[in-house]
């Protein structure tokens, strides 16, 4: 199974911004019932992506700073960074083949 990193405020600039490649992140919440349910797709993603894309996990309610400077007004929150940048993103629980429709063409 492909390892989420766990992410913080503190190191969301070294393993997010300042990554070279392709870098999904989802941001949540503990007591969000969405992103419980999108979890399980998550992880998926991470297994199926395991080799072109570090999958990472932000708690907007410990990691306030990362969550407002990216704009997160909702959650479960996913952006896709590219070398850095936000290239794409979708908010609320969305299926599988959705995430997949957005962000595939980016990481091909």
């Amino acid at each position: 199974m492909a390892k989420i990193v766990e992410l913080s405020d503190s190191t969301f600039e070294t393993e997010v911004v300042k990554s070279s490649g392709m870098v999904l992140v989802d941001f949540g919440a503990e007591w969000c019932h969405p992103c419980k349910q999108l979890d399980p797709i998550v992880e998926e993603l991470a297994e199926e992506w395991r080799e072109r894309v570090t999958v990472g996990k932000v708690d907007i309610d410990t990691n306030v700073n990362s969550a407002m400077k990216y704009g997160v007004m909702g959650v479960p929150t996913l952006i896709l960074f590219k070398d850095g940048v936000p290239v794409e993103r979708l908010t609320g629980f969305v299926p599988k083949k959705r995430i997949l429709d957005r962000f595939n063409p980016h990481i091909r």
